[in-house]
């Protein structure tokens, strides 16, 4: 365990703080999160944090609990593993998922943790890991899909002080770079990490002096008191006694084996949620593997919970004490060292699936879709023309569900403060050209609300190189409920300069490409929310007016339209009386065909081969 160093200890006392000061004070500390943001988004060079935003900042009060945030807090893993000195001016660095809980969970994750000290006393943390284009290893983008160790995926960096009281440890840092290829963006990128968190240090302290230390610590405490009062009640009006089940997959691993089996039961106790994932298949022998912190696994809960039921809540690790969440060793989300992690994007994107299927069975009003439930990457790498290498990492977006309260939105990202590359960025910045980037008709699931559909963007290569493509729900359906209809598929197709055409798989390295090669990137849309047949056949009609559904796919609905495209109102009414029988009552879920189905069929729907059964490891160095 960490040994916190201060020179000034001091017992601070908790103080009765009026509703005003509290205000001000989460308001700032809001404030503080996203000027983090606005400094990093600055100062970063790769367009996968300076672009896409995919980074993840918190603030945290003495004792590592974030108030302030986006992605649950890992300062307490950190602090359970670390064997050194915590001190002033101290600023840690680590990628290492294995030695620190899995406070991140793949070694392109750097994260940076910052304490907070104010005259001699620990007052508070900073945080926040952002995604390195490149870490090394065996690809271009150190994702590498047949990797059976975290050895092969780039350098892996233990918990250490980057900076020792304010001095950089420039030796370490040097001989990280040297292990990575695009070593000015890493660079660059880290600086603006640090200066992130050294932002919202200064904010910290700015409010102490302001409050006094003891009405900002006492603040940090109602905010979080709140929080786990708030999700209390929450939790005892929404969540049954009785124990809930639910089953969702991760299609293959890129070595040809899956589908993989996420498999979590929930039930309450007392006023406490149990979230159990017995029954989740033991870890692959790729690197589908998601390490799982429990406490990153809390806050998943808690934003579900609080973004379906009451939105206005501030969410914090408040909460933590009344989740219990249980996760197998030696499981897909807790495999044992060296497993494999890289790819583990997808077991994470699949968590939020599996939430929805559970939260909402005792309530399906609540219900959400499987939508867009993950972060596919397209890695795109070589030498131009000049023999300067260049190297792209960029995250694609999909169908968000249809919801309780509406239509999913269309080609979003699974995270909401993310955000697309701008297609002048890509062509200014690397060389290839979009000759297409559009919304899917008729890939968001059919539904009272309509899935949001997938994307497509068709790049054409420039230069020779090679691309990776790290995708899923290729094979398995993003499940509609209560009647709502499964989105489409997820697709990926290289056409050559002859025009020659290749499917590739989800999962894939070195796949080399040459000048006006053409990749047709397509994701998948989200599920259906209610009854197709109760939608509006106007909005139908007007969806079908801009490109969103097909006129067949306005069938899907029971809307039949004439040749301007108005509603055949007789003939819809026919129509939808006809599929109303044929389908009987609407289903809860509707995962699409089951599994040994869809093996039949895989090559004649997806144009590659269905997926053998599941490989495990045995675990273990």
């Amino acid at each position: 365990m960490a040994q916190i160093i201060e020179p000034n200890p001091r017992e601070f006392a908790t103080v009765e703080v009026d509703p005003v000061t509290i205000d001000i004070i989460e308001n700032a500390l809001r404030n503080a999160r996203y000027e983090m943001d606005a400094v990093l988004f600055r100062t970063a060079m790769s367009p996968g944090i300076r672009e896409q935003h995919d980074e993840f900042p918190i603030i945290a009060d003495r004792k590592g609990r974030m108030v302030v945030g986006q992605f649950g807090s890992f300062i307490r893993g950190f602090l359970d593993t670390y064997k050194d000195t915590v001190e002033e001016g101290d600023v840690f660095l680590t990628s290492d998922p294995y030695s620190c809980d899995a406070a991140i969970s793949h070694a392109n994750d750097w994260l940076v943790l910052v304490p907070v000290f104010l005259d001699g006393a620990l007052v508070g943390w900073a945080a926040m890991f952002g995604h390195m284009t490149d870490v090394g290893g065996k690809v271009p983008g150190s994702l590498p899909t047949d990797a059976t160790s975290i050895y092969e995926e780039g350098v892996v960096v233990p918990p250490f002080k980057l900076y020792r009281r304010g001095e950089l440890n420039d030796e370490g840092l040097r001989l990280i770079l040297r292990q990575v290829r695009m070593k000015e963006w890493n660079r660059s990128d880290l600086n603006a990490i640090v200066a992130a968190c050294r932002t919202a240090a200064r904010r910290v302290t700015e409010l102490c002096r302001r409050f006094g230390t003891e009405t900002y610590l006492s603040t940090l405490d109602a905010l979080l008191e709140r929080n786990r009062r708030a999700m209390a009640q929450l939790i005892k009006t929404t969540v049954s006694e009785e124990k809930l089940t639910f089953t969702d997959y991760i299609c293959d691993d890129g070595r040809g084996h899956g589908p993989y089996k996420i498999h979590c039961t929930m039930w309450r106790e007392g006023e406490k949620v149990v979230l159990d994932f017995e029954g989740t298949d033991p870890q692959a022998e790729g690197s589908i593997n998601f390490y799982l912190n429990e406490n990153m696994f809390k806050m998943f809960f808690g934003i579900y919970m609080i973004m379906v039921f009451d939105p206005q809540i501030l969410w914090n690790d408040g909460f933590y004490p009344l989740i219990d969440v249980r996760i197998p060793e030696g499981s897909l989300l807790k495999p044992r060292y060296p497993a494999a992690l890289s790819c583990r994007t997808h077991g994470l994107g699949r968590i939020f699936d599996v939430l929805g299927g559970l939260l909402g069975q005792r309530q399906p009003e609540f219900l959400n879709a499987a939508g867009f439930s993950s972060s596919p990457h397209l890695m795109y790498s070589g030498y131009d023309a000049n023999g300067e290498w260049y190297q792209l990492y960029q995250i694609g977006f999909g169908g968000i569900p249809g919801r309780p309260f509406g239509d999913g939105p269309d080609g979003h990202s699974l995270w909401p403060s993310f955000t697309n590359v701008p297609n002048e960025f890509l062509e200014a910045y690397f060389p290839l050209v979009i000759d297409k980037y559009e919304t899917v008709p008729d890939s968001g699931g059919p539904g009272l609300h309509r899935g949001g559909n997938g994307i497509e963007i068709a790049y054409r290569f420039l230069e020779p190189g090679e691309i990776s493509i790290h995708d899923d729900r290729w094979f398995t359906y993003p499940w509609g409920v209560n009647g709502g209809l499964p989105g489409g598929r997820s697709r990926k197709v290289l056409v050559r300069a002859d025009g020659t055409t290749e499917v590739l798989p989800s999962k894939c390295d070195h796949v080399r490409v040459e000048p006006d090669d053409v990749l047709h990137y397509i994701t998948w849309g989200g599920g259906g929310w209610g009854d197709p047949y109760e939608r509006d056949p106007e909005l139908v009609a007007k969806e079908v007016d801009r490109g969103l559904v097909t006129r067949e796919g306005g069938r899907r609905y029971g809307v039949v339209l004439d040749d301007d495209l108005g509603v055949d109102v007789g003939a819809t009414e026919k129509l939808r009386a006809q599929l109303r029988e044929q389908r009987g009552e609407p289903a809860v879920f509707d995962f699409g065909p089951p599994i040994e189905e869809l093996r039949a069929r895989c090559l004649e729907e997806t144009g590659l081969p269905a997926p053998e059964p599941p490989v495990f490891s045995r675990g273990g160095a």
